[in-house]
């Protein structure tokens, strides 16, 4: 049922509504969800007659509303939570599908099975390092926004920051090593686009010297 349900153009569907989606959450600040306002308001009462001028920091523009309530709340915790259930149904049906072909003694299912429980295990991995890379910093963003009074060490945010960074490049390197099809794309893009340009320059070259 796969193949008929996952068809190219459904695929391309669902990974345009991702990034649509994804632009919209990300583009809210700048539609009106920021602290512009409130640092107006506090710079009224000065009566000061000085440019209205803002600190760029990162905390000083983004509102910890939108950071917590709602990208945190709504399009990272339950998406996560929901993935976490959803690896946990399928590791419990292979691991039921695995006992059944291996009492029955059949081979092929068995493989067949197995492939499918380390592919499992490959995404499961990439969800547990995107959960490790994302949640210190959401933490930290419910603390500020939580607990004003409260100080967090700057070098907690600056790592907590780079975590989140990090994680793009973790996906690709995991897929590289744990999925033999992800694996094989890569050797083959790195095959034609620089190995064989670096064999052609020295094609080239050897023909020169001639």
């Amino acid at each position: 049922r796969y193949k008929t349900m996952v068809t190219p153009r459904r695929a391309a569907v669902a990974i345009a509504c991702c990034w649509i989606v994804s632009f919209l959450v990300g583009l809210t600040p700048m539609f009106g969800w920021n602290n512009l306002n409130k640092m107006r308001r506090t710079q009224e009462p000065n009566g000061s007659h000085t440019p209205f001028v803002i600190k760029c920091q990162f905390e000083t523009v983004i509102s910890m509303e939108y950071m917590v309530y709602f990208n945190f709340f709504v399009w990272v915790l339950p998406p996560l939570l929901l993935m976490l259930l959803i690896y946990l149904e399928v590791f419990n049906l292979i691991r039921k599908q695995l006992n059944k072909k291996v009492s029955s003694s059949a081979s092929d299912p068995q493989k067949y099975y197995g492939k499918e429980l380390k592919i499992a295990k490959s995404l499961a991995l990439v969800l547990f390092l995107f959960a490790l890379s994302w949640l210190p910093l959401h933490v930290l963003n419910c603390i500020t926004l939580f607990c004003p009074s409260c100080q967090t060490p700057h070098i907690l945010t600056s790592i907590a920051i780079f975590l989140t960074h990090g994680n793009s490049a973790m996906n690709p390197i995991v897929y590289a090593f744990r999925i033999k099809k992800f694996r094989t794309a890569f050797l083959q893009i790195w095959n034609q686009y620089l190995c064989c340009k670096s064999a052609k320059n020295g094609a080239a070259a050897a023909q020169a010297g001639e």
